[in-house]
């Protein structure tokens, strides 16, 4: 065989090691389950055959063969992984959650900020656009031009908008 030919039956051998990391368990009737998944909670541990060795999630521990819970003992509670609070987890969380909160409240005082600006300009603008004087501006030339009474009047409006929009 050529050298090609035996490193891709090499390879080909190779790759299908993947599918080795499988469960194996009996089920309650006795009969053997293959899944690449772990077997439920109610298959007791003797009763695992095979198991990948990474494992993806720890098994929840089973309860003892004949310990059957009655009115007259008393029922303890037993802490899962999951139930526990970890304190440096809910200082990162508050953490997190103060960091938040600054961030928005800065939002908002831009916010504000940026409304108070706005509104300071269309009242002075409002008070340059009074009728009866005499408004100049400045054209794209650089020349100077007056503001005809339609201009004004749409420029009056535009700044009662703005005022009824930010001055509150």
């Amino acid at each position: 065989m050529k050298p090609h030919k035996l490193l891709l039956l090499a390879l080909a051998c190779t790759w299908a090691t993947g599918a080795f990391a499988q469960w194996q368990w009996l089920d309650k009737d006795g009969r053997k389950v293959f899944s690449d998944r772990p077997p439920p909670s109610e298959v007791p541990e003797k009763n695992i055959l095979k198991q990948p060795h990474i494992s993806s999630r720890p098994r929840p521990a089973a309860p003892p063969v004949g310990a059957e819970a009655n009115a007259d003992t008393p029922v303890t509670a037993q802490a899962t992984p999951g139930q526990g609070k970890d304190k440096q987890l809910e200082e990162n969380k508050a953490k997190a959650e103060a960091a938040e909160a600054a961030k928005k409240k800065a939002e908002q005082e831009r916010v504000a900020k940026a409304r108070a600006d706005n509104c300071a300009r269309a009242r002075l603008n409002k008070v340059q656009l009074a009728p009866g004087r005499l408004v100049a501006h400045t054209n794209a030339k650089g020349e100077r031009s007056y503001m005809d009474d339609a201009t004004r009047e749409a420029e009056l409006r535009r700044a009662d908008d703005i005022i009824a929009a930010d001055c509150q």
